[in-house]
């Protein structure tokens, strides 16, 4: 956990969604001495946590800041209608200017398109800023945020970013930080898929595959992945982590931001391809190295 602290930040906040990456950025914040209301719909994962107020339903953890580390964006706005949702709880609250962060991988296209409603709407600012560092680099307090909102509004959250991340970029309006993300993302399935082809050569000519990776880590080849994620094609265990299935949702993003720029992406392509046998292989729910499998097969 990191030992960043902010006491005092001057609006409230809350977060939702307290998965595997939601629960130790929330960790840091209490940890930074910032109150925190928490909802998840499982409650027992939000009372896991200590130290945070959790919240019986979405309308009970309407604070001034809500960051959100939900899926995609469906489940994001199926958070503000009705009597247990966020918009009647800011109304509740009088909380009249709300700020409502997206930090899970979602379309670029469609969270512009949200962010344009729901300030048109409700008054409602959406700030995209998606994550990228995994889960250990959210226990480490050293995520990279890709930011796209008002500028005010992202330099008004920046020191709140801080306590769970180690860079903080704004990219633009809402949809730049998403497109970043997309960037990213080609270069982690990328990596992800290169390094299980060589741990599969490694494999089949029968060499240490905890040696190759010293090697690896040694020269060009090295990488944040490597680091991360090296140990689970050394002991085979796919299970957990970041999933085949939600690989090829965000390479389905990828496809549809290079389609509105008129742009052919051959890897990504290649690479959408591979994930989606990976899943019709019925390794779906496996973390994306398990494409390793995929590639023996």
């Amino acid at each position: 956990m990191s030992e960043k602290r902010m006491p005092g930040f001057r609006s409230s906040v809350a977060l939702i969604g307290t998965g595997p990456m939601g629960a130790p950025i929330a960790r840091n914040i209490i940890a930074g001495q910032v109150p925190l209301t928490l909802w998840n719909r499982t409650p027992e994962k939000a009372r896991a946590i200590g130290g945070g107020t959790v919240a019986a339903a979405p309308a009970a953890a309407a604070a001034e800041v809500v960051l959100t580390v939900m899926p995609d964006l469906p489940q994001v706005a199926a958070l503000l209608p009705g009597e247990d949702g966020l918009l009647k709880g800011w109304k509740t609250a009088g909380i009249e200017h709300p700020v409502l962060v997206i930090h899970g991988t979602v379309s670029p296209v469609a969270v512009a398109e949200f962010a344009d409603a729901c300030l048109r709407t409700w008054g409602v600012t959406v700030v995209d800023a998606p994550l990228s560092g995994g889960t250990i680099g959210a226990e480490e307090g050293r995520l990279s945020i890709m930011v796209g909102g008002p500028p005010e509004v992202v330099e008004r959250l920046t020191p709140l970013f801080g306590l769970y991340s180690s860079t903080v970029v704004r990219f633009g309006r809402a949809g730049a930080g998403s497109t970043v993300k997309a960037c990213n993302q080609i270069v982690v399935a990328a990596t992800v898929t290169a390094l299980a082809e060589a741990m599969a050569l490694a494999s089949a000519a029968g060499l240490d595959l905890e040696k190759v990776q010293t090697i690896l880590a040694g020269g060009l080849a090295s990488s944040e992945v490597l680091r991360q994620k090296g140990h689970r094609w050394i002991d085979q265990d796919f299970q957990g982590g970041g999933s085949a299935k939600n690989q090829l949702k965000d390479l389905g993003f990828i496809t549809e931001v290079a389609g509105h720029a008129g742009l052919k992406l051959p890897l990504a392509a290649c690479l959408h391809s591979s994930f989606e046998q990976m899943i019709a292989a019925g390794d779906g729910d496996m973390d994306h190295t398990g494409i390793y499998r995929t590639i023996l097969s």
